[in-house]
């Protein structure tokens, strides 16, 4: 059974929108977009270096159609600053695209498909960006771990990490770095259900 791992740009307050830029992604009037721009053009911090060398290991990836595009319009020439971009599988949940010139690319249309290709094949799934589909895989707990880039700001509005479709589910942390700027990064595997209780007096 491969592992699927979403990995997340995300605020204080839970926000993964339009992290990259401007134009990224203004639907519903979201104003705030490039959040991330000013932390990583930051002086160099070799704690952040870690941080990135194990956000961009190479390994299959699943992403959402405007996700896909976005890496599409950048990524396979531009290689030297994600190396083995091109050479990973790229699967993309989406209705209407079909073709695409950037190699290895797969599409598929419904999560019957994320299911099978979970259950088939090695070696782990990376979740980018793709808010659509992180909502559908928390949905269907096919969420295996997370990793997790928090930015010290607060946005107020926009698409957040969790909703209330969210199936409860407890996380264990299993690794964890800090870079001098306040980006926290955070990897946690699923650990099963949610357990209740009351605090000892």
């Amino acid at each position: 059974m491969r592992k699927i791992i979403v990995q997340e740009f995300l605020t204080l307050d839970g926000v993964m929108q339009g992290p990259g830029g401007p134009e990224e992604d203004i639907s519903g009037g979201f104003q705030y977009g490039g959040w991330v721009a000013p932390y990583f053009n930051a002086e160099p911090d070799p704690a952040f270096d870690v941080i990135m060398q194990k956000w961009m290991q190479p390994s299959d990836i699943l992403l959402g159609k405007h996700t896909f595009q976005i890496f599409e319009s950048y990524w396979p020439t531009h290689t030297e600053d994600w190396p083995g971009i091109n050479d990973v599988n790229k699967y993309i949940l989406s209705t209407s695209l079909e073709h695409s010139d950037w190699q290895n690319t797969l599409f598929l249309k419904s999560i019957d498909e994320i299911i099978n290709l979970k259950a088939s094949g090695e070696g782990d799934i990376r979740v980018y960006g793709s808010a659509a589909v992180v909502q559908i895989l928390f949905k269907y707990e096919l969420v295996d771990e997370l990793r997790l880039l928090t930015f010290p700001i607060i946005l107020g509005v926009g698409k957040r990490l969790f909703s209330h479709e969210s199936i409860p589910a407890a996380f264990q942390l299993i690794d964890h770095l800090a870079s001098s700027n306040g980006i926290v990064f955070t990897h946690y595997q699923r650990a099963g259900e949610v357990k209740t209780g009351t605090i000892d007096e």
